[in-house]
C-alpha cells in the first residue's frame, strides 16, 4: 500500500511527459510539406495549358533572403519540382543564374495569373539578365526544358 502513492506519481509523470511528446509529432506531420534541402514550405502550383492542368510541388521563396538564394548551388530539381518567387506588390522582375548549377526555365506570371513570358533553358552560371515582359506577381522556376516538354506558353494560367 505504501508504494501506491509512488506508483501514482510515476504514472502522472509519464502521462504528463506523453502529452507534450505527442504535440511535436503532430506538428512535424503538419510541416511534412517542407523541402529537406532548402527548408522552404512546399505548395502546389498549377499551370493550365490548352485545357490541361499540370501540378508542380513548388518551394515557396517568400523572404528577401530566400529569394536572393533561390536555387543557387542546388544540383538537382525533379521534373515536377519548382521554386515560386511571389512579389507583393507586383513588379518588373529580373533574374540571373549566378551560382546556379542546373539549367532552369523561368515562367513570369502577370498579376492576372497569366504567363507573360518564359525564359527557357537559362544556362548555369550565366549572369545575363532574364527579364519579365512587364509587371509580374511571381516567377516560377522549373527544371530546364520542362516548359517546352509541357508546351507552356504566354497566356497559360498559373494558380497557387
Amino acid at each position: 500500500m505504501k508504494h501506491l502513492p509512488i506508483l501514482a506519481a510515476i504514472a502522472l509523470t509519464l502521462a504528463a511527459c506523453k502529452g507534450p511528446a505527442a504535440e511535436p509529432a503532430a506538428a512535424a506531420s503538419a510541416d511534412a510539406a517542407v523541402h529537406p534541402e532548402s527548408g522552404l514550405r512546399i505548395i502546389p502550383v498549377t499551370i493550365t495549358h490548352a485545357g490541361k492542368a499540370h501540378v508542380f510541388k513548388a518551394e515557396l521563396a517568400q523572404s528577401p533572403q530566400d529569394q536572393a538564394k533561390g536555387l543557387m548551388f542546388r544540383t538537382a530539381l525533379g521534373p515536377d519540382e519548382a521554386m515560386l518567387f511571389p512579389f507583393d506588390p507586383p513588379k518588373a522582375a529580373s533574374f540571373w543564374m549566378r551560382n546556379t548549377v542546373i539549367p532552369l526555365d523561368l515562367v513570369f506570371v502577370a498579376p492576372d495569373g497569366r504567363v507573360t513570358n518564359i525564359a527557357a533553358q537559362a544556362k548555369p552560371y550565366d549572369e545575363s539578365k532574364l527579364q519579365s515582359a512587364g509587371v509580374v506577381k511571381a516567377v516560377l522556376e522549373l527544371p530546364g526544358g520542362r516548359a517546352k516538354e509541357l508546351g507552356l506558353a504566354a497566356g497559360d494560367v498559373v494558380n497557387w
